[in-house]
């Protein structure tokens, strides 16, 4: 094999790169994995247009589950500037902040996040920076927004009416070309790999993979966003009797163990098949009702 002036004194290490990477991937049985890049972030977004619209990229480290026991340790955002046509046109360099939870962190979440007792001892977040760099987003999006957010709205409530979208459950990822949900998993599918369990590079990932184009010529984060604009509905399945517990579970139904009842979002037109299905298949003869809410961006993921 011949290989060009690549391989002279003057190519730099990137063009090498490069060439051998797109020569390898010609190769039936090989694909390349290029590693994230954070080239050409800009330390503040330019103004606003009226095409343009503010995402922040949002990712959170905690002590534990539960927001009303557990505490915020980490919080890393990146800002997008992203246009009509949801092409991602600016993006800031991510930020990242931590707190001392005061309390030892749990030694399998330092396992999985690297954060020490060390590493928090003392930290405090900059709530006013937080809070200036979410509540100019018109959009929060996490790969997890109903873990994130519980947890966002109680440690800042300047924010509790926030739009928020979410990755992980707004987005069919199998129609979009991908399998699997986990966000290391996907990056991978669309050829990217990062290092580490860290909040800022979760949220650069994330950005990255929203920015990436799908198979039908749409950026992931235009499927993304049309979905966040979208009002839903919970519907609710309250009394349903205790037997229906796996069919509701099986169908993608939560337990709220704060109300004690099951319940899910879902679009507008699958309302009233949802209600017709539980009329029949849940409450039966019970005379029984589920009952519906409208859902906006601002409301959705939060507890």
């Amino acid at each position: 094999m011949k290989f060009p002036h690549l391989f002279n004194s003057r190519a730099s290490s990137t063009d090498l790169g490069e060439y051998l990477a797109h020569r390898l991937s010609q190769i039936p049985g090989y694909r390349v994995l290029r590693e994230l890049s954070f080239a050409g972030q800009v330390d503040e977004l330019a103004p606003r247009s009226t095409e343009m619209r503010i995402v922040a990229i949002i990712d959170t480290e905690t002590t534990g589950l539960d927001p009303t026991t557990d505490r915020l340790v980490e919080i890393a955002i990146e800002r997008l500037s992203v246009d009509a046509r949801g092409r991602i046109i600016e993006m800031e360099h991510p930020r990242s902040w931590r707190e001392d939870p005061g309390r030892s962190m749990p030694p399998r979440l330092t396992l999985l996040t690297g954060l020490t007792d060390a590493d928090l001892a003392g930290c405090a977040f900059d709530d006013e920076s937080i809070v200036a760099q979410l509540g100019e987003a018109d959009v929060i999006i996490a790969h997890n927004a109903a873990f994130d957010r519980p947890f966002v709205d109680v440690r800042f409530p300047a924010l509790q009416h926030q739009a928020w979208g979410c990755s992980l459950t707004q987005l069919d990822w199998l129609t979009l070309g991908f399998d699997g949900r986990a966000l290391g998993h996907l990056l991978f599918q669309a050829g990217w790999y990062f290092k580490g369990h860290r909040a800022e590079q979760d949220v650069h990932a994330l950005a990255t993979l929203l920015g990436s184009v799908a198979g039908d010529g749409r950026t992931i984060m235009s499927h993304l966003l049309e979905r966040c604009d979208r009002p839903n509905f919970r519907i609710a399945a309250i009394g349903a009797p205790f037997n229906a517990k796996d069919l509701l579970k099986s169908r993608g139904y939560r337990w709220d163990p704060t109300h004690r009842y099951w319940w899910r979002e879902i679009d507008a037109d699958v309302l009233d098949g949802e209600k017709d299905w539980l009329d029949h298949a849940v409450y039966g003869a019970t005379g029984g009702h589920p009952t519906v809410s409208r859902i906006t961006a601002s409301e959705r993921f939060a507890r």
